[in-house]
């Protein structure tokens, strides 16, 4: 996969000088913003729908202008050539958590000792990496909001390279639950998270001011944890840990300020009182039963099933790096979660793709599709869980999710054909977010291409 040809000797000359070495260009009308042309060999424009043969896809500034049949190079045209190429949009990765480092022993060491500063350092790294793995929209699920707001705006604003970030504040919590900061510290340790702990929530009336204080601090997502969690170093399993009135007052109150609502759930009860109480989606949803699908189809909320993080957590356990009450909740989570997942499939639940990186590397998201595969759902279904159905879940399928004219450039490629080996999508050779390349198989990365 290559570029093919850059026509005209400025065009050229970006490809080897920096973006940040360029200077402010000026303002220009749409008109007069270049045109990229991509000539597909195998254009997957709307994932569900049957691939286009030899198709161009038109870029002008950062938007789609058009799709058409055979390769057409319109006059002063900049061409990519991904002809022997599958052409698709932009994954989008609906459970991140950017600052989180990946490497538990590491984490598990440096615990202590990290600051925000550390963390928002993290996160652009992640980032980077994050969006040159294919994935140009993340949901982050959790993580300090000032400096996720910065990293969000940072990206937005063309400063790095990153996807675009739709961010929820700190996981609203009850006292002792998953998402609680003082779990397993010290009393000095504790009683400095205290003051910073404004997720944390007991009753309907304080979940509700939870609530409201992670919209204050940027959340444009809430979540909440209905039951333990993996990772958080509380013995007592993974059951239902907030009640359901409390789940109702979250939910509620995100709906007053126009906010969608994310679960962490593992366990069936409390799976099921999030769906009860109205939640947008599950997360991880790993024990379910005949209930748990009846109130899938009824509510129509969405299964953001992550199975590499009880795999990537297992593993974690095998090698020492977690404490005993954290790996135990990991092995009852892995198999429980594919199990579910495969049933879900058969029950036609609303599925939308998501990793939980952090707990598994950040820049493997793509090793999600052969997990999803693997238990039984169709290369073609899991690329429309991380496109249009993730686009739907967020709000956003006007914008994202296809490559229709009038909507974001987001688009990636790899070398052969997915549909027949999925685990070709590990391995993206080409990159555009907001019509900009930022990787290009066989050249130098770019984080821009004027």
């Amino acid at each position: 996969m290559k570029l093919a040809h850059l026509l005209g000797g400025a065009a050229a000359a970006a490809l080897v000088v920096p973006a940040v070495a360029q200077q402010p260009a000026p303002a220009q009308t749409p008109a007069a913003e270049p045109l990229t042309v991509i000539h597909a060999g195998t254009l997957i424009a709307v994932p569900g729908q049957a691939p286009r043969r030899n198709a161009s896809v038109l870029v002008q500034g950062r938007r789609i202008a058009e799709v058409r049949d055979g390769f057409v190079t319109p006059p002063g045209a900049r061409v990519v050539d991904l002809r022997g190429g599958t052409v698709m949009p932009g994954f989008i990765d609906m459970h991140v958590h950017l600052s989180g480092l990946d490497d538990r022993l590491q984490a598990r060491l440096l615990e202590n000792s990290r600051n925000d500063e550390d963390e928002a350092f993290t996160a652009m790294a992640n980032a980077r990496k994050t969006l040159l793995a294919g994935f140009t929209t993340v949901r982050d699920l959790g993580g300090d909001p000032p400096a996720l707001r910065a990293l969000k705006n940072a990206i937005d604003s063309g400063q790095f390279a990153g996807p675009s970030v739709v961010m929820a504040g700190r996981m609203v919590s009850v006292s002792g639950g998953h998402g609680d900061p003082r779990n397993g510290a010290n009393r000095d340790i504790a009683g400095i998270a205290e003051h910073r702990m404004g997720n944390v929530c007991n009753g309907p009336e304080d979940c509700r001011r939870a609530t409201r204080e992670q919209i204050g601090g940027g959340a444009e997502v809430i979540k909440f944890a209905a039951t333990g969690g993996v990772l958080s170093n509380v013995a007592g399993g993974l059951n239902q840990q907030m009640m359901e009135d409390e789940m109702r007052a979250i939910v509620q109150t995100a709906r007053s300020f126009g906010r969608k609502v994310a679960s962490h759930a593992h366990g069936v009860d409390g799976i099921n009182a999030a769906l009860r109480a109205g939640v947008d989606s599950v997360e991880h949803g790993s024990f379910t039963n005949d209930e748990t699908f009846r109130l899938y189809r009824q509510t129509g909320a969405y299964y953001v099933p992550t199975l590499l993080a009880p795999a990537a957590a297992v593993r974690d356990g095998q090698r020492g790096a977690l404490t005993p009450a954290q790996y135990e909740k990991a092995r009852q989570a892995a198999g429980n979660a594919e199990r579910s997942f495969a049933r879900a499939i058969r029950e036609g639940v609303k599925i939308a793709f998501g990793t939980d990186s952090a707990v598994s590397p950040h820049g493997q998201n793509a090793q999600e599709f052969a997990l999803m595969v693997r238990n039984g759902m169709q290369p073609m279904a899991a690329i429309k869980a991380a496109t249009i159905n993730a686009a739907d879940l967020l709000g956003r399928g006007s914008q994202i999710g296809t490559i229709e004219a009038g909507k974001d450039a987001d688009i990636v490629a790899v070398d052969g054909d997915p549909l027949s080996n999925v685990q070709l999508l590990e391995d993206v050779g080409f990159v555009m977010k907001h019509g900009r390349v930022h990787k290009l198989s066989g050249q130098r990365q770019l984080t821009a291409v004027d």
